[in-house]
């Protein structure tokens, strides 16, 4: 009787202490998963960011080359203008 009754006390001293340290173990998982989606947000956050100064970047880019693209054409026209003008 004596040992049924010291098995009993230590298996309730042991579930008791198993159920204290299995609750800290979620609130930290909870935690983990939070920091997680976090640094998956600003990660994807960064990501976006990335690409919009990338396009931003494409169209001065087009646009740069279009404007010189003007200014050579029109250099162009001058150049025969005046060699037309020399004609006459």
């Amino acid at each position: 009787m004596n040992k049924l009754l010291a098995l009993l006390v230590t298996a309730f001293f042991a579930a008791s202490s198993f159920a204290q340290a299995a609750a800290p173990a979620a609130a930290a998982s909870a935690a983990k998963v939070e920091k997680k989606e976090a640094k998956a947000e600003a990660k994807a956050e960064k990501k976006e960011a990335k690409a919009e100064k990338k396009a931003v970047k494409a169209e001065a880019k087009a646009e740069k080359k279009e404007v010189k693209a003007d200014a050579k054409a029109e250099k162009k026209t001058a150049k025969a203008e005046k060699k037309e003008e020399a004609k006459k």
